[in-house]
């Protein structure tokens, strides 16, 4: 299983939501969502690390079956698509030409009950944008913020606490931070390390 690849940039094709990142001697094809693109446009060249999903597509009356990677670039939006994907109706690749605005964005609609920002992305109309919020309203809390907790200001206390206990358990310095701001953005009384860490778990369970 595929979870992160971090490579040289070298093509993006913004037609068919995909990258190609460099590894050495092997490049990968990595679908993206559409907020993405222009992000990446202006890291072309550059190395960059996106935070992977593993499926098997199949295709055509045959039922061939294609490994694909679908790469984000922070752990947070991995577990935002997941999310987004468990919507009836919304496969890997119409959420992909959906998510043409920051998560941050997408997720505050939801939680704000806004249809009529989300009938405005690709593939959403109003029928979806409703089955959207009756489906995920309440449960995006943590993504729904448009600064990070980072952002704000450097980890501080707690955080930093929480960030060395993280790492510890083996989790990537990046997506441990990113699981912090988030945790944070989803319950600011948050007081004790103890308390963040709990946070971080549900996030990553999908229970926050």
């Amino acid at each position: 299983m595929i979870a992160r690849i971090t490579g040289t940039l070298e093509e993006i094709n913004p037609q068919a939501h995909t990258v190609l990142v460099m590894t050495e001697h092997l490049g990968y094809e990595v679908m993206v969502p559409a907020y993405a693109i222009s992000d990446l446009s202006a890291r072309l060249g550059t190395i960059v690390t996106l935070h992977c999903l593993q499926i098997f597509e199949a295709s055509g009356p045959s039922g061939h079956i294609t490994p694909r990677l679908i790469g984000f670039p922070h752990q947070t939006d991995k577990l935002f698509f997941q999310r987004f994907t468990s919507v009836k109706g919304i496969g890997m690749r119409k959420a992909l030409r959906a998510l043409a605005r920051p998560i941050a964005d997408i997720a505050a609609a939801i939680e704000a009950g806004d249809p009529k920002l989300l009938a405005t992305l690709p593939e959403v109309g109003k029928r979806t944008a409703e089955q959207i919020i009756a489906e995920l309203k309440g449960k995006l809390t943590a993504f729904a913020a448009a600064t990070t907790v980072a952002e704000k200001h450097p980890l501080a206390g707690i955080e930093r606490e929480a960030l060395e206990i993280l790492l510890q358990l083996g989790e990537k310095r990046t997506d441990a931070e990113d699981y912090i701001a988030a945790a944070r953005r989803a319950d600011e009384s948050i007081a004790t390390t103890d308390a963040l860490i709990q946070a971080v778990y549900r996030l990553k369970s999908g229970s926050l």
